[in-house]
């Protein structure tokens, strides 16, 4: 789980402190389990808590650590360090780009983790990319070319035989996949 020392503790505290409508602080991060993702430590307010988030009573504050990102986090540390100008909290957080997946992993975790080992790479080759931008109710993986995937003339043969095949092959509970990027600009396409 998540190690925040005491020193990191104690500035949360004092910036707490300054915070009238402050409950603790909540962890989670964006766009987990993607090149993008990003740590995050935010002043958790009333509303904030979401079911299924987990919460540990701190000796001077408590933190709320969002579910969907606890996989993500897993061996994250949380430090503060003293410096000339003040200080500095470091989140560190190796897991957060690319999890331990298995299957019992969420199936947007696992989708994320084939583009970004299998299907990236693969497509890195024309200097294109696939990213998820959702999974529907229906579990179709509506996602997203860029580089030189976006507006290329061989991208419904990508989309199809190259990306759709892949993760069906592997998560034969995705219904299929749908592409939403506007491939009218052609300015960087590899085709």
């Amino acid at each position: 789980m998540v190690t925040i020392t005491e020193s990191a503790q104690e500035y949360l505290a004092e910036l707490l402190s300054k915070q009238d409508d402050a409950l603790g602080v909540r962890v989670f991060i964006n766009q987990p389990g993607t090149p993008r993702a990003e740590t995050c430590i935010a002043y958790c307010r009333e509303g904030d808590v979401q079911e299924g988030d987990e919460e540990h009573v701190f000796e001077q504050f408590t933190a709320w650590f969002e579910s969907r990102s606890l996989p993500f986090l897993e061996d994250a540390l949380v430090d503060y360090s003293k410096d000339r100008m003040g200080g500095q909290l470091t989140i560190k957080a190796p897991n957060a780009k690319m999890p331990r997946v298995d299957e019992n992993s969420p199936l947007e975790d696992r989708i994320n983790y084939i583009l970004y080992n299998e299907v990236n790479p693969a497509l890195a080759a024309h200097g294109g990319e696939v990213s998820l931008v959702e999974l529907t109710e229906d579990h179709f993986a509506v996602l997203r070319f860029g580089g030189g995937c976006q507006g290329c003339s061989a991208v419904d043969q990508t989309l199809k035989g190259g990306v759709e095949k892949t993760l069906l092959e592997q998560l034969p509970q995705l219904a299929g996949v749908r592409d939403m990027t506007d491939h009218t600009d052609r300015s960087q396409a590899y085709y």
